[in-house]
């Protein structure tokens, strides 16, 4: 994988054409754990940048604030498989950034069951999947899994694990999808207003940072122009 040069300008205000349609992906984008950071920032710079987006949460009245001109918000469980294509419907790319962690969660139960839904929507012919995942599923410099090399907390390994299953499954179940696992190398810096732009990294490195807004750019121009398709793809700040 080489390196790219995030575009993080020229976006279009909402309601234009967008560069997804112009590049020939039409049938606007929705997100699925739109409530949270990763999506909250793949729907500002979707909307950035023109498109039409469904923002799609499990309480909409807990994030009102993201419903706005060319965002529609909507209820939905992305475990749901038939919650899934309802919400999906009429969109040619399906994003999704929603996670389940924390204490009552069973990340394995959730991973698995919205991965499995993700995928049978995303079998719709000419329709984009975009997962947003994470680093310690990638190999360092030294070529090990960062989940055996690093110092991973205890109490975050189920999710992690979690994480991997459900890569395991897009790679086993999704030959005919155009699937994208997408994750920063490291972490993200919360506290970068972002505009720097992003790089494809070939490793794993838990001290490397992006902006969300940055990684959110990623994500929207590997929706408008699919460059990488049915891997992991790591990226970092440039």
């Amino acid at each position: 994988m080489g390196e790219t040069g995030g575009r993080t300008d020229g976006r279009t205000s909402a309601g234009v054409e967008g560069p997804g349609e112009r590049a020939g992906r039409p049938g606007g984008i929705v997100v699925f754990g739109a409530g949270g950071r990763a999506g909250r920032a793949a729907v500002a710079e979707a909307r950035r940048r023109g498109h039409r987006v469904t923002a799609v949460v499990r309480d909409p009245a807990a994030h009102a604030d993201l419903a706005g001109e060319g965002v529609r918000l909507v209820a939905g469980d992305v475990t749901d498989a038939a919650a899934v294509a309802a919400a999906a419907a009429g969109h040619r790319t399906v994003i999704s950034a929603a996670a389940a962690y924390g204490a009552g969660t069973d990340p394995a139960a959730f991973f698995a069951d919205s991965t499995r839904a993700l995928l049978a929507t995303a079998r719709e012919p000419g329709v984009r999947l975009i997962v947003v995942g994470l680093a310690t599923l990638l190999r360092d410099a030294a070529g090990r899994p960062l989940l055996e090399s690093a110092p991973v907390p205890p109490e975050f390994l189920p999710f992690c694990r979690a994480h991997g299953a459900a890569l395991a499954l897009l790679r086993q179940e999704g030959a005919r999808v155009d699937w994208l696992y997408l994750s920063p190398a490291g972490d993200f810096d919360r506290e970068a207003p972002g505009g720097g732009g992003y790089r494809v990294a070939e490793r794993g490195d838990l001290s490397a940072r992006i902006a969300q807004r940055d990684f959110a750019a990623a994500v929207l121009d590997e929706a408008e122009r699919p460059a990488h398709h049915r891997v992991h793809l790591a990226v970092t700040g440039a």
